[in-house]
């Protein structure tokens, strides 16, 4: 490994051990993950003759096509007793954060099956995004700010970000209430509403939550109330108005093709959380849930956990303003416990305007993150190019990071063919709304 960080000298990248771990085994393995839909993705590999070490990397292999490609149904084929610990694992295991997640996504239990030979392929493509004609809405709900564009025949005509904390508020009104409010103020810049395009952090079929952050405070007695949110804002603007609803990071994905006119494409949105979508070679989604958050990319033991889920090493804590303030007491700066996530971020971006010295090696170390991450995430998606926005790639920081992870893949896998491209600071803001209003 030849990029360090003195901020966290412990960060062991998921892919070098990977990788390593692949040359000296010699014995097939293969894992398939299928949807409720009987769409599926099929990943071979191969194990050793450590018991611990063949466990320990199929698991995470595992944990990443959850997160990643999403489904219920797991097929292990090449060697029983690694299913068995697996299937303990989303049964009573260490595993049943994840196994409760998949249950309310697909309204099924997790089902781990033992087998010879993996299903034969069946994958799809979803044409999303690009839609520009008539007067659209488009809402980006942030975890710490919400976006909201107005914008006529593709042309902007008013855009707006404003400061809210849903991720800390358990009373729905207060989320239905922000989202209103900026869908009203876009509105009153345009003559009509012919469309609402929403970006939400978090995991939704046919407009409606599963599972959120953003709702995370909300009792499940009400959380029918945030289910159908956007459709019932929506239906609040005005009747008969059409909305749509994606997922943040395949928003991120959508607005780099946008951008760079280009398919291809891994977007990685680093704000209040990690998002992240891919744009297919075919200019489609994949339909796959692409939750980087909860996707690991440390194996150090040392490595940090996501209270939420419980796990190590999760993309959330690397790639996101929990980054930033994680390695702040490293850096030596000390931040105002009262403030806010995003109040902390802010602070440490003022440091970076000064060039600080210390602020610089927070953002290194995230570039270095960023560098070691992308040809984890490249045995998944065939990326042509990583397009990075959110609020922690804002100002000279966010220059810092891509910098420093392009320095890591010229270096340290100088094949992979990953271009790391970011837009300018006002598309970086509110870039996923305006590409909202495209849905």
């Amino acid at each position: 490994m030849k990029f360090k960080s003195e901020l966290d000298k412990d960060f062991s990248p998921i892919i070098l051990g990977w990788e390593d771990f692949q040359k000296r085994a010699t014995k097939p393995f293969g894992i398939a993950i299928e949807d409720a839909d009987g769409f599926n993705y099929r990943f071979k590999c191969k194990i050793g003759s450590s018991k611990g070490e063949n466990y320990f990397f199929i698991e995470r292999i595992v944990k990443s096509l959850l997160w990643i490609v999403g489904g219920y149904k797991i097929y292990l084929a090449g060697n029983g007793e690694i299913s068995e610990r697996i299937r303990a694992d989303y049964e009573i295991g260490a595993r049943v954060f994840d196994a409760g997640i998949v249950k309310a996504v697909y309204d099924r239990p997790v089902e781990i099956i033992t087998c010879e030979h993996l299903p034969k392929l069946k994958r799809r493509t979803v044409m999303a995004g690009g839609n520009t004609k008539g007067c659209r809405i488009g809402f980006d709900a942030g975890g710490s700010d919400r976006k909201v564009s107005a914008v006529i025949d593709g042309e902007v005509v008013f855009s707006e970000e404003v400061v809210w904390h849903p991720k800390i508020n358990a009373d729905p009104q207060y989320h239905f209430d922000g989202i209103l409010s900026a869908l009203k103020t876009a509105a009153a810049k345009m003559p009509k509403v012919d469309s609402i395009g929403v970006s939400s952090a978090g995991i939704y079929i046919n407009n409606r939550t599963c599972v959120a952050s953003l709702f995370k405070e909300v009792p499940k007695e009400q959380f029918h109330l945030v289910r159908n949110i956007y459709e019932r804002t929506a239906e609040a603007l005005g009747k008969n108005i059409p909305v749509t609803v994606a997922n943040d990071g395949d928003v991120t994905a959508i607005a780099g093709g946008m951008m760079l006119k280009s398919n291809g494409v891994l977007g990685i949105a680093m704000g209040t959380s990690q998002a992240g979508g891919y744009l297919n070679a075919d200019g489609g989604l994949n339909g796959w849930l692409s939750e980087l958050a909860f996707a690991p990319c440390d194996i150090s033991a040392k490595a940090v956990e996501d209270p939420w889920s419980g796990d190590f090493g999760t993309g959330v804590n690397y790639f996101s303003q929990d980054a930033v303030i994680k390695l702040c007491p490293e850096a030596g700066i000390n931040l105002d416990p009262k403030a806010t996530p995003a109040e902390k971020l802010s602070a440490v971006q003022e440091l970076m305007k000064k060039q600080d010295p210390r602020a610089k090696e927070i953002y290194r170390t995230i570039g270095i993150y960023l560098g070691y991450t992308l040809p984890f995430y490249s045995l998944f998606y065939d990326i042509k190019y990583a397009l990075v926005l959110g609020r922690v790639l804002s100002g000279a920081g966010g220059d810092l990071i891509v910098s420093t992870a392009i320095d890591v893949l010229k270096t340290e896998f100088p094949d992979c063919g990953i271009q790391v491209v970011t837009p300018d600071e006002n598309f970086k803001r509110v870039g996923q709304s305006i590409a909202a209003s495209s849905l």
